[in-house]
């Protein structure tokens, strides 16, 4: 349930232990501070009022009903007023939020009388009217004398520090995950066969570290390619150069039977040597270009029809993708040729997906095997019944294709066909 990306873990890391503080400091100042002064102003305020009940009580006159009055708005700041023979009021009075149980608990334990308590009438006003002996006592005490009103300003400048905090941590910390995400697009570019030339170390040390291994990794990799590309290329001149001598031989002899199957037996040579070289040197020296693997199909199919094999083509979605054109192309050829090679019919289909591109063909030939499905990518390997793919060939075809779809960061399964064939499925991410 947790989130998979470090960028989304590194805010939880930062924003958790800061929502709980905030929380726990909230509930501590709620619960005891705001509680404490509520408590402390609604003693007060209830002294007050118990003070000029006991004056008037003393001598309830009007005289004094009007003095203690005049003296509690100029001194107090309440507004006062006795209202002989007069009741409480019928209606419930609040008495569930803070104030009113402070307020009602101040009442009882000073005064120790019946009373009614509104604080929601008035929004500046809390009206208190407490019964006394021929009537009733009504005050009207400012909120803010009894109430810690101010209370949202402490949690206004909590919350507003807080998005400052997290504002700059975000900031912060998008910018030491970027250089993280550029070092695995740039691995991911570079196993999908594709150039990362404006790739460099940046970030943090540790990032950087990182950077600077797969930098070093990638040109250890581009030079043993380029030296074996170089070995082999070494040697294929120097095997280049007896066949093109036993060429020149057969071609002053006279055309018989025998002279004939040498010439076979050369061109086979030749071949194999040409298969063995483009085996071992890759396809990595060919850019990468962004492909229309639709109008690829189109031609491999034109190819395959003039060779008489029987193809059929249907495209799904958008094909348009990054790749080595030329070796993609021999990719596919391989493939399709080898079924158009064993198989009355052949069906080729691309479609696109979210995230990668499949192109699947299906043939309805003798098929492979299942024991053989993956034993046919090895080098050399050559089946000895059923289906041989490479027959007359060097078991190179489905290895090499195998090689430059993973080269493309894609793969090549076999299985078996719907057509009763074989089917070959090839995977390229787009």
């Amino acid at each position: 349930m947790m989130p998979t990306g470090l960028y989304t873990r590194s805010l939880i890391i930062i924003v958790a232990p800061m929502v709980i503080l905030q929380a726990f400091v909230t509930y501590v100042f709620m619960e005891r501070h705001w509680q404490m002064v509520t408590e402390r102003l609604s003693q007060q305020t209830v002294a007050d009022i118990s003070l000029l009940l006991s004056e008037y009580e003393a001598n309830p006159t009007p005289q004094t009903a009007t003095a203690l009055s005049d003296r509690a708005n100029r001194n107090l700041s309440l507004s006062i007023a006795f209202l002989p023979g007069d009741e409480l009021p019928t209606t419930p009075s609040t008495s569930y939020g803070l104030l009113d149980r402070s307020l009602s608990d101040e009442i009882r334990s000073r005064i120790n009388r019946p009373f009614w308590i509104n604080t929601e009438q008035y929004s500046d006003y809390v009206d208190i009217r407490i019964l006394y002996a021929g009537g009733v006592m009504r005050v009207l005490a400012l909120r803010s004398h009894v109430y810690a009103a101010n209370s949202h300003i402490f949690i206004a400048w909590m919350v507003g520090a807080s998005l400052v905090l997290l504002t700059v941590a975000i900031l912060f910390l998008r910018n030491q995950i970027r250089p993280i995400e550029r070092l695995a697009q740039a691995a991911e570019d570079f196993g999908r066969g594709r150039d990362v030339p404006s790739f460099k170390p940046q970030g943090a040390s540790e990032v950087r570290r990182a950077a600077a291994a797969f930098l070093e990794m990638r040109e250890r990799i581009r030079r043993q390619i380029e030296q074996r590309t170089a070995m082999l290329t070494g040697v294929s001149h120097d095997l280049r150069t007896p066949l093109t001598r036993f060429k020149l031989q057969l071609a002053m002899l006279p055309d018989t039977p025998e002279t004939e199957e040498l010439r076979a037996d050369v061109r086979e040579m030749e071949r194999m040597l040409e298969d063995y070289l483009e085996f071992a040197r890759g396809h990595q020296r060919e850019a990468t270009a962004v492909t229309d693997l639709g109008e690829l199909l189109a031609e491999i199919q034109n190819d395959a029809q003039r060779k008489g094999h029987s193809v059929a083509l249907q495209l799904h979605g958008e094909l348009d993708l990054p790749l080595r054109r030329n070796a993609f192309k021999r990719c596919l050829t391989n493939i399709i040729d080898n079924a158009g090679k064993y198989a009355a019919h052949v069906w080729v289909t691309a479609v696109r997906d979210e995230d990668d591109i499949a192109v699947v063909v299906d043939d309805d030939g003798a098929g492979i095997p299942e024991d053989q499905l993956e034993e046919v990518f090895r080098p050399f390997y050559r089946l000895d019944a059923a289906r041989n793919l490479d027959a007359g060939g060097t078991g190179l075809g489905l290895a090499i294709a195998r090689d430059i779809a993973r080269g493309h960061g894609g793969d090549v399964q076999l299985s078996r066909s719907p057509m009763g064939g074989l089917r070959a499925v090839i995977h390229v991410p787009v």
